[in-house]
């Protein structure tokens, strides 16, 4: 990796030109327009939960809110299920704690299934819960004007937390289109993000994984040899940059030894403070 041909067309002739070539030139961002919100997934949430959130919007401005809400729960049970995400929670099972006095945790469960009815019980539970969370005050408070308005802005702010993985998703769309390319001149065939099961029907291929959980971003046929591509992009730094080149070099000698070359795309600042590892990584995979 450190002495290919092509290097010579950047001016580097050796190992030490090569990797100040690459960390001179690591890119600050690879961010595109559709990282910031995947608005198909945030309207798509939203329109399941289209006739419930309407049913709520009954709710806005009544004064006695216990009242009114046990009636609506009674009389469409399946409203329930949106109350989580008006506090912005997938999750639909919670056990809170609700005293630690004298040395004594208590806790109470509650959970949201879809029911085709509801006990009294069960809707004062929901009730309760509505209240202690501040969902109530929502509705009595006049503090939101559309419960639909409302849970868009909630999804969109869930739909941040995938930004990561995003960012992760966009390397490898980079790196695959250049791929794609390369393979339809040179007639090569390739899979992305590959399990064993699909590197051996689609290519037919044994090559090694190093654990079950493994999905190599893309692996090259080009009928004479196979190659093994993983990709990734760290805008920021942590320890996570150091496990991961560590982690490299482990996998360039398995499949080595298995007579299969290990390509590693990276880029992105966060590896100006983490340049040691990536060093070692790049000094062992050759």
């Amino acid at each position: 990796m450190k002495l290919l041909k092509a290097y010579e067309k950047i001016g580097c002739s050796n190992g030490d030109q090569v990797f100040d070539y690459l960390t001179n030139h690591f890119k600050e961002s690879i961010t595109t327009w559709n990282y910031f919100v995947e608005w198909t997934k945030v309207f798509g949430n939203v329109k399941d939960l289209e006739v419930s959130l309407n049913i709520l919007n009954y709710l806005i401005g009544k004064d006695d809110f216990e009242k009114e809400c046990a009636y609506i729960l009674k009389k469409h049970p399946a409203v329930q299920l949106v109350f989580p995400i008006l506090i912005a929670c997938r999750d639909r099972d919670f056990s809170i704690l609700t005293s630690s006095k004298n040395a004594k945790l208590v806790y109470e469960n509650y959970s949201f299934k879809n029911k085709p009815s509801l006990s009294d019980d069960e809707i004062k539970q929901i009730i309760k819960f509505a209240k202690e969370t501040g969902i109530a005050d929502l509705f009595t408070g006049k503090k939101i004007k559309n419960v639909i308005d409302f849970v868009i802005g909630v999804e969109v702010g869930l739909d941040s937390n995938g930004r990561k993985n995003r960012g992760g998703t966009q390397m490898e769309e980079i790196v695959e289109s250049f791929l794609e390319e390369i393979c339809r001149k040179n007639n090569f065939r390739y899979v992305s993000n590959a399990n064993a099961d699909v590197v051996k029907t689609k290519l037919g291929k044994h090559i090694p994984f190093d654990k079950s959980s493994r999905r190599y971003d893309f692996v090259i046929d080009t009928g004479q040899r196979t190659f093994v591509i993983e990709t990734n992009f760290y805008g920021g730094g942590g320890s996570k940059l150091k496990a991961t080149a560590g982690e490299y070099k482990v996998l360039f000698d398995s499949l080595k030894k298995s007579g299969y070359p290990f390509i590693w795309i990276t880029d992105g600042q966060g590896w100006s403070s983490t340049e040691r590892p990536l060093r070692e990584t790049f000094d062992h995979i050759d």
